[in-house]
C-alpha cells in the first residue's frame, strides 16, 4: 500500500477485539470500512458485537458514511485469516510489551507486503515494539483514546526503524476515516495527551492522598472550571488569552515568576527567552490570524455550546 492513497483502503484488519480494538472495529464500520477482526478470547466474537452494537446509537447520531453497516463485520478464526486481505492493520492487545513484540512480529509475517500496521499502544515506543519484526519500518503507533469510535483524536509517530511512509500513510488513514490527527515529530514516553493527563492524575492522588482535596472537589474543579474552555482551544491558547491584548508575552512575562511558587509537585523548567519565544510564537501560529478579540468571542460561544449540551445531560438523568 506504500505506492497508494490511504483513501483507496476499505478492508481494515482489527487484532485485539477488547475495549479499545473493539471501539477501533465499530469506527471502522461507521466509517463505511469492511473490518475483519481477530482476539484469541474464546468469547471475543459475542462481546465484540455486544460492543459495536452499544456504540452504534451514537455513531448513528454523529452521522453514518454511505455503506455504513454492521454486517460489514467479519470476526476471523485465525490471526493469519484476519489479516490476510487487510489494506490497514490496528492492532490492540493488551499493554505488555513482550506480548506486544510477539503478537506484532506474528502480524508482520501474514499482514500482505506494504501494508501499514498500526499499534494502539497507550505509552511504548514503537521502537521497542518492532524489535522482533522482519519488516519494522511499516509499524507505527497510532494511539487512540477512548471510546475510539467517540473520540476522535489518534497520535501517530513512528519508531527508530519505521520508514517515513508509513507515518505518512498512517496519518492520511485516519484523517479519511474521520480522526484529528496529531502526526508526531518524535517519540516521547506516553505520547503527548497522556503526558498532560498524567500530569494531573497525579497531582489529583497527592492531593487526596495528602488531604488537600476531596475526589468530588477535583473532578469539579475541571469540569465546572479550565475544562469548559479546553475544548476550543486547549491549554496554551487558554493562557494566550489570559494575558489580555498582550497574549501569551505578556501571560509568561507577568506570571512567569509563579512557576517557582509551590502549585505543583512536578518541577517546572526554566523559562528562558528560548522558552517563552516558542510559547509566543506557538501561541500566534496556533490563533492563525484570529486577534484576541475574535479568539474570546470564538471561545465564549464554545464554552456556552459546552455549559447547554452538559445541561441537557445531566437534566436527562
Amino acid at each position: 500500500m506504500d505506492n497508494e492513497s490511504a483513501s483507496r483502503v476499505r478492508h481494515v484488519a482489527c487484532i485485539g477485539a477488547g475495549v479499545i480494538g473493539g471501539g477501533w472495529a465499530a469506527h471502522f464500520l461507521a466509517r463505511g470500512y469492511r473490518v475483519t477482526a481477530w482476539d484469541p478470547a474464546p468469547d471475543a466474537a459475542e462481546k465484540l458485537r455486544r460492543l459495536v452494537d452499544a456504540a452504534w446509537p451514537a455513531l448513528t447520531e454523529l452521522g453514518l458514511a454511505d455503506g455504513a453497516s454492521r454486517d460489514n463485520l467479519t470476526v476471523a478464526d485465525t490471526l493469519e485469516e484476519a489479516v490476510a486481505e487487510a489494506e490497514f492493520v490496528q492492532e490492540s492487545a493488551p499493554e505488555d510489551l513482550a506480548l506486544k513484540q510477539d503478537l506484532l512480529a506474528k502480524i508482520d509475517a501474514a499482514t500482505p507486503a506494504g501494508v501499514v500496521i498500526s499499534s494502539s499502544t497507550s505509552g511504548y515506543p514503537m521502537t521497542d515494539m518492532q524489535t522482533a519484526c522482519a519488516n519494522p519500518g511499516r509499524l507505527v503507533v497510532g494511539h487512540p483514546f477512548n471510546p475510539p469510535y467517540l473520540i476522535p483524536l489518534v497520535e501517530v509517530v513512528g519508531g527508530e526503524s519505521s520508514e517515513q511512509w508509513a507515518v505518512d500513510f498512517a496519518a492520511e488513514f485516519f484523517e479519511v476515516a474521520g480522526k484529528h490527527v496529531i502526526k508526531m515529530d518524535r517519540e516521547v514516553p506516553g505520547f503527548i495527551a497522556n503526558r498532560l493527563q498524567e500530569a494531573i492524575w497525579r497531582e489529583a492522588l497527592h492531593m487526596v492522598d495528602s488531604g488537600e482535596a476531596t475526589v468530588e472537589q477535583i473532578d469539579a474543579s475541571i469540569t465546572e472550571g479550565p475544562g469548559l474552555r479546553w475544548p476550543l482551544l486547549g491549554p496554551c491558547l487558554t493562557f494566550h488569552l489570559a494575558g489580555g491584548e498582550g497574549g501569551m508575552a505578556h501571560m509568561l512575562d507577568h506570571f512567569g515568576p509563579s512557576l517557582k511558587s509551590p502549585w505543583t509537585r512536578l518541577e517546572a523548567p526554566e523559562l528562558t527567552a528560548e522558552l517563552r519565544d516558542r510559547m509566543v510564537d506557538g501561541c500566534e501560529e496556533a490563533a492563525d490570524g484570529r486577534s484576541i478579540p475574535e479568539l474570546v468571542a470564538d471561545r465564549d460561544k464554545a464554552v456556552i455550546a459546552v455549559m447547554r449540551a452538559v445541561n441537557e445531560v445531566r437534566e436527562a438523568r
